[in-house]
């Protein structure tokens, strides 16, 4: 399992003075991270996500009531939504003020939903005992020098038998070079389950050039996890 690092965290650059936000491809704090949520509104779930959720079916009812998934970096909600129709209680976390009223005013939403929002950057968040720690493309944007200390809660959290469900970014990705992102080879990828006690029930990693969901093009690296935490 890996240890909170001793390194000071590097600090993101403040905002420009004439407040422009930009796309994925600068650092996140000036990304447009309300055109994000416009452009991938009404996306289906993440794979990962529904992998996840299959193998917790596999498993059978559990014996300690509702299953509880910490929906880490939620945004505009598609994955809190599925799991809350799915009868989990969830905890969705994101930094990003709109999150919180996007996740809410969503049409899906069940009307007896189990669900708590924390405004929250994820390198600060407190992330609370769960069954599943869902993080659809989340992690990359974790400032590198807090990374091993998030990776340290992250494991943690997870109960025996639960599950981690999300992705990395690989070291070939076009914004590996971004200072404010965390990238690793598929060897420190890995190992950083291993650490955790994580098995892999799926560890794909794909490598393609396609656009963002905002239309811009990029080089992706990304690794496709779902592990069981033994």
């Amino acid at each position: 399992m890996s240890t909170p690092s001793d390194q000071s965290p590097p600090q993101r650059p403040d905002r420009e003075a004439d407040d422009t936000l930009h796309p994925a491809h600068v650092y996140a704090n000036q990304r447009d991270w309300e055109n994000y949520f416009r452009a991938v509104d009404r996306s289906k779930p993440r794979d990962t996500l529904l992998l996840a959720l299959s193998k917790f079916d596999e498993d059978g009812t559990p014996r300690h009531g509702a299953r509880h998934a910490v929906d880490l970096g939620a945004g505009e909600g598609r994955d809190t939504a599925e799991l809350l129709r799915r009868s989990w209680r969830v905890t969705a976390i994101d930094a990003h003020p709109k999150s919180a009223d996007l996740i809410r005013t969503r049409a899906d939403l069940p009307p007896d939903a189990a669900l708590t929002i924390v405004q929250a950057a994820m390198e600060d968040a407190e992330i609370p005992e769960c069954d599943l720690l869902n993080c659809s493309f989340t992690l990359p944007f974790c400032l590198p020098g807090r990374f091993e200390s998030l990776w340290h809660r992250i494991a943690l959290a997870i109960r025996p038998g639960g599950r981690f469900a999300g992705q990395l970014f690989g070291d070939r990705d076009t914004w590996a070079p971004i200072p404010d992102r965390t990238h690793h080879t598929v060897q420190q990828a890995r190992a950083l389950l291993g650490r955790a006690g994580l098995v892999p029930e799926l560890f794909r990693e794909d490598e393609s050039d396609a656009a963002d969901a905002e239309g811009h093009a990029k080089h992706w690296h990304v690794f496709h996890i779902v592990a069981r935490k033994v």
